[in-house]
Order: structure tokens, then sequence, then C-alpha cells
């Protein structure tokens, strides 16, 4: 019996993200789930060893890379209209879930377990969702960082309202990440040897 599951993930590299925005660099939701996998690994990692939570740092990567896959069947919804209100919201939220159930069916049976904490939100997972969500905003905010330095100024807005979720989190972790390692986001290679 063929399946399709892999195949389908690794169409991932071909949706764009930040489609309403000017870009001097394109990034696509592979690139993106890459970035936002080692973050979360990050957060997680701060997390166990400076925060003395008991977390599995490796699970909160593989949330990571998995986070964005349903968009191989939505598309990248851009924020302003995924948040735009409620009803949006929340009717988005129900095709991300058809999209995730679709995509486990593309598995064969005796693997969709391995991979159906991976998709939907488990309970004993729940804190390392909220660090994903986070790593999530945080590499948004590093595309800004960016931007910024290639002298776009498209998403000057972004950066600040980023910055400013990320705070609202009230994460430790993240309070600590972006005061010890985003820094170094704004240096050229040359600052960073």
């Amino acid at each position: 019996m063929e399946n399709n599951f892999y195949a389908m993930i690794s169409r991932m590299k071909l949706i764009e993200r930040w489609s309403l925005m000017r870009n001097s660099q394109s990034e696509n939701i592979s690139e993106h789930s890459l970035e936002v996998s080692i973050l979360a690994h990050a957060l997680a990692i701060i997390s166990k060893e400076r925060l003395g939570n008991h977390l599995n740092a490796e699970k909160a990567a593989l949330i990571g890379i998995y986070h964005d896959a349903t968009e191989i069947i939505t598309g990248d919804m851009p924020t302003p209209i995924k948040y735009f209100n409620k009803d949006i919201q929340g009717a988005f939220k129900a095709v991300e879930q058809v999209a995730a159930e679709r995509l486990l069916m593309m598995l064969p049976e005796d693997m969709r377990k391995s991979y159906t904490s991976i998709f939907f939100r488990q309970e004993e997972d729940a804190y390392l969702w909220k660090l994903v969500k986070a790593a999530d905003k945080l590499s948004a905010l590093i595309k800004c960082i960016e931007e910024g330095k290639a002298g776009n100024t498209e998403f000057v807005s972004a950066e600040k309202s980023l910055k400013q979720i990320l705070v609202e989190m009230k994460l430790k972790e993240v309070d600590i990440f972006m005061e010890e390692f985003l820094p170094a986001y704004y240096k050229t290679l040359d600052e960073l040897n």
C-alpha cells in the first residue's frame, strides 16, 4: 500500500510565508519550521536547565518541525486575516484540525499513534505547545530583524508588535532568550565571529 505522508510533508518547502509583505528574502514553511524547532528546543532547554522544569526538549523540537505542516493543505493564512475576528479564527482552527487529520490518515495505521501528539495538543504536553507558540513568534521576530538589517522597512511595525506579544506571553524562558540571545541577531557575520 502506498503512503503519501512524507511526500506531502516534503511540500512544506513550496509554501511561502509573509505573502502580504514585500520580502528582501523569501521564506517557506520548511525553513520556518526548522527555525521554530531549534528555538522551541532552546526554550525547553532553558526551562529545564535554568528554571528546573522537567520538559522533553526533543519533543518540543518535533512539535516545532510539524507545527505548520497543515499549511500544505490550507496554505499560509496571513496573520491580519487569520486573527481578524473570533469567527474567522475559530473557522480557521477547525480547518487546521481537518487538515491535520487528513495528513495523519496518509500514514500507515501502525504509525499514526506516534504522530498524534505532535499534530494534536495533549494535556501532558500543554507547556511544550506554549513554548512552540513562543518559538513561532520568536522566529517571526527574527525574520523582521533580518528584513530590517537588509534595509526593508516593511517589517518595522510587525517587529514592534511581535516584541510586545512575546512580552505579554509572560514566559520566563522567552524573557531569558530575548535578553541573552536575541541581541546577536542584530549583529553582522563579522561581529558574530
